[in-house]
């Protein structure tokens, strides 16, 4: 895997914006409403263990964090880190996985997503655990990979 670009983890660590001129969302504000994104396990998707490889629920956390950090640029974005990466519960097959995002912070050229994950147990429908939790950031790329401002300057802001 490629080395992050200093440059561009600065970027990402110095240059958080308040989303829409109003503070960040509290870290610890529970998502709301619709998940970005639900899956069924199947048999296909077990470790030796009988549980849900934990690579699978990662591929599918980093695709919702990615539809969350596309709301806010019609851009193509990468995942460039992940942290707080925490597997709380197992997953099995049957269950009904989602993956709840929300923006914590846009930088110039960065989108810092939560993603909080849930499952439905297959054998008890009522049942509703969390699973697992991360946050990822995605940097706005041009056609050549290179950073891009997640937003236009508008001429207030380039005059500042």
């Amino acid at each position: 895997m490629a080395k992050i670009d200093e440059k561009l983890t600065d970027e990402m660590a110095t240059d958080a914006l308040a989303i829409d001129g109003k503070p960040a969302i509290d870290e610890k504000e529970e998502s709301k409403g619709d998940p970005a994104i639900r899956v069924s396990m199947l048999p296909r998707d077990t470790n030796p263990g009988g549980t849900i490889f934990g690579g699978v629920i990662l591929s599918h956390l980093d695709i919702a964090g990615a539809i969350e950090a596309r709301r806010h640029a019609d851009k193509s974005f990468v995942t460039v880190a992940m942290t707080g990466v925490e597997f709380i519960s197992p997953v099995y097959v049957g269950d009904v996985v989602s993956f709840y995002t929300r923006t914590i912070r846009i930088g110039r050229t960065s989108v810092t997503v939560a993603i909080v994950v849930e499952a439905v147990r297959y054998h008890d429908s009522n049942q509703v655990v969390r699973v697992m939790e991360a946050e990822a950031v995605y940097v706005a790329v041009d056609e050549n990979r290179r950073p891009v401002q997640v937003r236009e300057q508008s001429a207030d802001d380039a005059a500042r």
